[in-house]
């Protein structure tokens, strides 16, 4: 073989090494179960919280996720599946036993700072996230709740500078993640700085929308072991919406475990007059021990406080004699796996 056969074999070679290297394939997901308990009411009697998931008593499902992502180059795809009745709540889906399209999008890397996507993507409002691996609490607030879940459109994340990010999007309207046979759409941007995020979302309202709303989200390292979490929102939509804030305060007593607490206070309004609004004030204290790194253990204590006795809106609230109550508490021991 001559010396430039040898050349030219060789860059194939690292050609083929490179085309290689630039692709890969990963799979990840997680697994929850929980245990839960009223203290202030019978767990026969169906009281609940007015939030999204974990409202069963006994022993009871989460949910199982696995998401499969594969990137080649400068483009990409995401699919995640759920199953289970969190995953079924999350997407609007009575069927709890099949796969549930929970994310599916492919994304291009235009260039360093800008990425197109293009799907069915998790929302960027709020604080919380679907997955409760990705949460401190296991049960979730009632601004996570009432906000979106998901969305379907196009968005564009620009990398600003190393400390600003921002993000446009247009989607179809609130929890329309199929298709919209309404001719509207929604629209989303978000602008970030040093993980402090302005969330702001609009669409007409109609036919079930949300409206419009300004979110903020972000926390702060207070110490080497103590981190301050922080969301707010706002939410409009034709004179009437909600309002809320929420402090997370969380504390790493070890590498293995933390203890943090959420107090939120959340609140409808409107335009009519002389209308009672109501309104809760929630306090959740959580436990998480982490198990070989995979396993974490989370032992909850919630009470929320109503200013409706009726439930409406905060579900059914009662006490030990099954008559209506002002507040409602629960013990919830979690178990979420992710791999």
């Amino acid at each position: 073989m001559t010396i430039s056969m040898l050349l030219v074999a060789f860059g194939l070679s690292a050609q083929d090494e490179e085309t290689e290297s630039t692709k890969s394939f990963t799979l990840s997901g997680s697994i929850d179960a929980y245990y839960q308990t009223y203290i202030s009411a019978p767990d026969d009697a169906g009281a609940t919280f007015g939030t999204a998931f974990a409202d069963k008593t006994g022993f009871a499902l989460g949910m199982g996720n696995i998401i499969a992502s594969y990137e080649s180059g400068k483009v990409g795809a995401v699919l995640d599946l759920v199953t289970g009745p969190r995953g079924g709540a999350a997407t609007f889906s009575n069927d709890i036993v099949d796969g549930i399209v929970n994310q599916a999008y492919v994304y291009w890397n235009v260039s360093e700072t800008t990425t197109l996507t293009m799907g069915r993507f998790n929302t960027f409002l709020g604080y919380e996230v679907i997955a409760p691996a990705a949460n401190f609490n296991y049960s979730t607030s009632y601004l996570f709740s009432s906000g979106p879940f998901s969305h379907m459109g196009l968005k564009a994340d620009f990398a600003l500078s190393d400390d600003f990010s921002l993000m446009l999007a247009v989607m179809n309207p609130w929890d329309t993640n199929d298709t919209s046979m309404t001719g509207e759409y929604s629209f989303g941007a978000q602008l970030g700085y040093s993980g402090q995020f302005l969330n702001l979302y609009y669409d007409s309202g109609n036919n079930g929308g949300l409206g419009f709303e300004v979110d903020y989200t972000g926390g702060f390292d207070l110490s080497d072991a103590f981190f301050l979490g922080i969301n707010a929102a706002y939410n409009d939509n034709d004179g009437s919406g909600f309002y809320g804030a929420a402090l997370y305060p969380q504390y790493a007593t070890s590498d293995d475990f933390s203890i943090g607490l959420r107090g939120e206070y959340f609140a409808l309004h409107g335009d009519l007059d002389n209308f009672d609004y109501p309104s809760v004030l929630g306090v959740t204290l959580t436990g998480s021990y982490t198990v070989e790194d995979n396993l974490i253990i989370k032992p909850e204590f919630r009470l929320d406080s109503l200013t409706d006795a009726d439930g409406g809106l905060y579900g059914n609230v009662i006490d030990n004699d099954g008559l209506a109550a002002s507040s409602l508490s629960a013990f919830t021991l979690a178990a979420i796996y992710s791999f």
